[in-house]
């Protein structure tokens, strides 16, 4: 897989709600010495207890790897973020507000550093190598413990300074409600849900989605409404999507989608019942699995290079 043709390495750090993965990635996408570590948590220094980390993996990758020194670098966060400016607007899980995470990542590594979405590194890292690079307007969505997602409109990501694609929040119907109200989509389409709203009812615990699945192909009669009560909310959120931005491809990722056609066959087909005259997007899973982000933040690395910058002008006065 390659990034882009300049010589210089670039370093990736994607920083999820439990994991940290970096990577040192030389010109030709290969990911050197990843590490994977449990996400820093400080309630009192949140932003900087993630860039202390970052600091020590790069320095890492340094003395690891001295043939490859890197020349820029990309993080990619969750929760609210402008990327134009460099800054984690809010995170609820990991807790920062306003974060300059662009400016001080480029003061302690010494290098151009870029910054973004975790979701929209991913969807654009799919849009390039994974499986909607046929189409032009797709939603790429996360679906785990919460729902996050990404939307290309015409090839172009839409960000609208952090606060585009924020699927898990949208409203939909609320399966649990008696006069017809609603909730977000998150409380009943993510695999949080699907086990939290499972668990409750049936006063069993199960620790996830998968268990939930199960128990639905064998009869269980609670398990396949819930499960059917996140397919419905999906639906329902997409349908919006593909009526407001034409939406052609729907990525699925995250821990949910590790279900297979056990959930992109329902969602097709409630999708389908949703929909009336609009076109049916294709509905199928994420490619490019974990590192989707990680090389979404390296090709935005990438192109903080000089070489790259270079030729976007070239084509630019062509």
């Amino acid at each position: 897989m390659v990034l882009g043709a300049a010589e210089s390495a670039v370093l990736a750090f994607d920083i999820g709600g439990t994991d940290l993965k970096a990577g040192l990635v030389d010109a030709s996408g290969n990911i050197l010495g990843l590490r994977r570590v449990a996400t820093p948590r400080d309630p009192l220094r949140a932003g900087e207890a993630i860039l202390d980390a970052v600091e020590a993996l790069a320095s890492e990758f340094a003395a690891e790897f001295p043939g490859h020194p890197a020349k820029a670098a990309c993080l990619v966060v969750p929760g609210i973020v402008d990327s134009d400016i460099g800054v984690g607007i809010y995170s609820a899980n990991l807790g920062w507000r306003n974060f300059p995470f662009g400016e001080k990542a480029s003061q302690r590594l010494g290098l151009p550093v870029a910054f973004g979405h975790d979701v929209s590194a991913a969807a654009e890292a799919e849009f390039r190598f994974g499986a909607p690079r046929d189409f032009r307007n797709i939603v790429v969505m996360v679906v785990g413990t919460g729902i996050a997602a990404a939307v290309i409109s015409d090839g172009y990501p839409v960000r609208a300074g952090g606060f585009a694609g924020e699927l898990g929040h949208a409203l939909v119907p609320d399966p649990d409600s008696e006069c017809s109200g609603h909730t977000i989509l998150e409380a009943v389409g993510s695999a949080g849900a699907i086990a939290r709203r499972y668990s409750a009812k049936a006063g069993i615990p199960l620790p996830g989605a998968r268990e939930v699945l199960e128990r639905a192909k064998d009869g269980d009669t609670l398990a396949a409404r819930i499960w059917a009560d996140a397919v419905d909310a999906l639906a329902f959120s997409l349908s919006q999507c593909v009526s407001i931005i034409g939406t052609e491809a729907v990525v699925v990722g995250g821990g949910l989608a590790e279900a297979g056609e056990g959930l992109l066959e329902p969602l097709r087909s409630r999708l389908d019942e949703l929909l009336d005259f609009q076109r049916r997007p294709i509905i199928m899973r994420a490619e490019l699995g974990q590192d989707a982000g990680l090389l979404g933040a390296a090709m935005r690395a990438r192109a903080l290079l000089p070489a790259a910058k270079a030729a976007s002008g070239t084509r630019a006065r062509s």
